[in-house]
C-alpha cells in the first residue's frame, strides 16, 4: 500500500480551533446565535477554558486565552484577522434568515463561485462563511422583498 494511501485513509476530519478572549461570550454566539451545541468541555477549577461545539456534521473548538500565569498568551493584535472558515451547507439562505432572526449581523447572501454565501464574524473577528450550491447568476444578491427571485 502506498504511503499516501495510508495517510489518506488515516486522516478523518479537520476541526477549526479558535482561541478567544471571552469564551462565555463566544459560546453564546455559537450556541444561541448559530445553533451549535456543546458536546465536550474542559473546566479546570470550575471555569470553562475549552469546548468542542457541533453543528450538523461539523465541529469547532474554542479555547480561552490565558490572561495570567506562566501560560499567558493574550496577543497584542486582533486574533481573527485573515482567518476564514467555510461551512458547506444545504441552504445558506435559510441559515442567513435563521441567524438574522436571532439578531446576528450576517451579511445578505450573494452568489460567488456558483454558491450562495452569507458571512458573519464571530466576537473575535473570525470570518465564518456559510455556502450552498446555486444556479443563480454570479454576483446576484438576495432580494429584500419576501418571495422575490434573485436578480
Amino acid at each position: 500500500m502506498a504511503a499516501e494511501t495510508v495517510v489518506a485513509a488515516n486522516v478523518q476530519q479537520t476541526v477549526p480551533f479558535f482561541t478567544v478572549h471571552d469564551i462565555e461570550r463566544s459560546v453564546r454566539f455559537y450556541v444561541d446565535g448559530l445553533g451549535f451545541r456543546m458536546t465536550k468541555a474542559w473546566r479546570p477549577e470550575g471555569r470553562l477554558r475549552w469546548c468542542w461545539l457541533e453543528l450538523g456534521d461539523v465541529a469547532i473548538m474554542l479555547q480561552a486565552f490565558w490572561t495570567e500565569g506562566p501560560h499567558k498568551n493574550v496577543p497584542a493584535t486582533k486574533v481573527g484577522l485573515g482567518v476564514a472558515i467555510t461551512f458547506i451547507c444545504r441552504d445558506a439562505v435559510a441559515l442567513w434568515r435563521e441567524f438574522t432572526s436571532r439578531g446576528l449581523a450576517a451579511k445578505r447572501p450573494y452568489v460567488g463561485n456558483a454558491m450562495w454565501v452569507t458571512e458573519i464574524a464571530d466576537p473575535d473577528g473570525y470570518c465564518l462563511l456559510f455556502e450552498s450550491p446555486t444556479d443563480a447568476p454570479e454576483e446576484s444578491v438576495l432580494p429584500e422583498e419576501p418571495g422575490a427571485t434573485a436578480r
